[in-house]
């Protein structure tokens, strides 16, 4: 089966970002006695992760109620899918587009996203070859995570050997005959 060229993606680490400011909400709302409103934000941050695009009715309710009641994780999610869009749209524009986000970022006074904007600053050649040349490592991810679970199939194993026979047979196109 052909596979088509992997797009460079957001890094994973907005989602984390945007977890913590999920979680910070939450935090604030218990503290100041809120139990509703801590109620309503569990469970955000999957609203908070997906695409717009593919958010269900309910997940759109949850998002206008972010809207109202928590304008800093509402802001955080502005400030996520901003920087997704980066990855969506030409190179050139997608250069522009970091400028704008990093100045915001930069300014939001979002602890988390402050910080994300230093770690791009730093690391921003990288990432503006990546978007330029459309490269990723979303495949190198997918087979982490494949022989991590393979590895968690294979405890039962007596030798190594067993694991890494499991790992070529699942991961290396291998297909060996099989008795008929």
């Amino acid at each position: 089966m052909p596979r088509r060229p992997a797009r460079p993606s957001p890094p994973p680490i907005l989602n984390e970002r945007l977890s913590q400011e999920s979680d910070s909400g939450q935090n604030e709302a218990r503290r100041a006695g809120h139990k509703q409103a801590a109620k309503n934000l569990k469970g955000a941050r999957f609203t908070l992760w997906k695409n717009p695009n593919k958010l269900t009715d309910r997940q759109k309710i949850k998002l206008a109620h972010i809207q109202q009641t928590n304008k800093p994780l509402y802001r955080a999610y502005l400030i996520s899918q901003q920087l997704r869009e980066i990855y969506r749209v030409p190179f050139e524009v997608a250069v522009k587009l970091l400028d704008a986000w990093l100045a915001w970022a930069r300014r939001c006074r979002l602890a988390p996203f402050v910080k994300l904007a230093k770690t791009i600053t730093k690391q921003r050649p990288g990432i503006t070859a990546a978007i330029r040349h459309g490269l990723s490592n979303a495949r190198i991810e997918q087979v982490n995570t494949q022989l991590r679970l393979i590895t968690r199939r294979a405890y039962g194993f007596r030798t190594p050997e067993a694991l890494i026979a499991l790992a070529m047979l699942s991961l290396g196109g291998l297909c060996p005959l099989l008795p008929t």
